[in-house]
């Protein structure tokens, strides 16, 4: 089986490149090989390497650039995964596509679920659902896995921002009232796996839909800034500041060009129905990325 992966450089990426080696050949090209904002250039690989199974873990993520270069968010969180799942359609074969919780409104308290309406507050969030609608309506056999917070051992996330900061500083204020629940690449890349596996099995699979793929339980921004330096003092990374050196602040003390949502919970029990597992606590996923952070040094 050719399993073609886009996005393979980003977070989710590097570890479905390695979670899904059991699957057959992953095709990863970066972009110097495969320019994902030209539809030409896709159409030309997807019709030269002829992929069995298309995960797509590309997207523009820049949230506040989203807002002034929507043409770019466009092409690669809508007309990407649109295109993709044109051909899987032709092709019969099932499409892995990432979203957000940006799709929702981000207001209340109670954890979304997927049968909740959409109103994205920012340009990055309405590029993510025109996307998700794509998708959906195309008629190709397809996850759609909406997720929160993303952080991973490689690249840049508010985990390795924090353990910069923290390793140069004894105080910091973080916003507190933002609420989601962090979740890690790996844990992506082992979900999106596991469902896979139950695609090809005979007699069992996996209905097409949209399902939310988050740890279990809540936290704010500041919490979870708390909890990295708690972990990461205890792992013996260099941090100079304690959670007692880090203040609690309101988003409107922290003003960006994109409004965020103040409530990212994700209610993933269709997730865990579905493929018959139990997902793990966001502080146990949070423990295993900073051991491996510093088992790396």
């Amino acid at each position: 089986m050719k399993v073609l992966v886009t996005g393979g450089s980003g977070q989710v990426g590097f570890e479905l490149r390695r979670q899904l080696a059991t699957l057959g050949e992953i095709l990863a090209p970066d972009r110097a090989t495969l320019d994902l904002s030209s539809a030409d250039a896709v159409d030309a690989f997807l019709a030269h390497h002829q992929p069995d199974l298309v995960v797509n873990a590309a997207a523009y993520t820049a949230v506040d650039n989203a807002e002034s270069d929507q043409q770019t968010a466009t092409r690669l969180n809508a007309d990407l995964p649109a295109q993709l799942a044109s051909y899987c359609q032709q092709r019969s074969c099932w499409l892995v596509h990432y979203s957000s919780d940006y799709v929702y409104s981000g207001e209340g308290s109670m954890p979304w679920q997927e049968s909740d309406a959409t109103a994205p507050c920012n340009a990055y969030g309405a590029t993510k659902l025109a996307g998700d609608e794509a998708v959906a309506k195309s008629g190709c056999q397809h996850l759609i896995f909406r997720t929160s917070w993303v952080y991973s051992a490689h690249g840049k996330s508010f985990l390795s921002t924090m353990l910069r900061l923290g390793a140069e500083r004894d105080t910091l204020s973080i916003v507190g009232d933002q609420i989601g629940s962090p979740t890690p690449a790996r844990l992506i890349a082992l979900v999106t796996q596991q469902a896979l596996l139950l695609t090809q099995e005979p007699g069992r699979s996996v209905s097409s839909g949209v399902y939310h793929l988050a740890p279990k339980g809540e936290v704010s921004w500041h919490g979870f800034a708390c909890e990295i330096f708690q972990q990461a003092g205890l792992a013996g990374l260099p941090i100079m500041i304690s959670p007692e050196g880090v203040s609690s602040i309101p988003t409107t003390d922290y003003p960006t060009p994109a409004l965020r949502p103040l409530n990212s919970r994700l209610s993933v029990g269709k997730l865990e129905a579905a493929l018959g597992i139990v997902l793990p606590s966001w502080q146990s996923q949070l423990a295993l990325t900073v051991e491996e952070i510093a088992n790396a040094r």
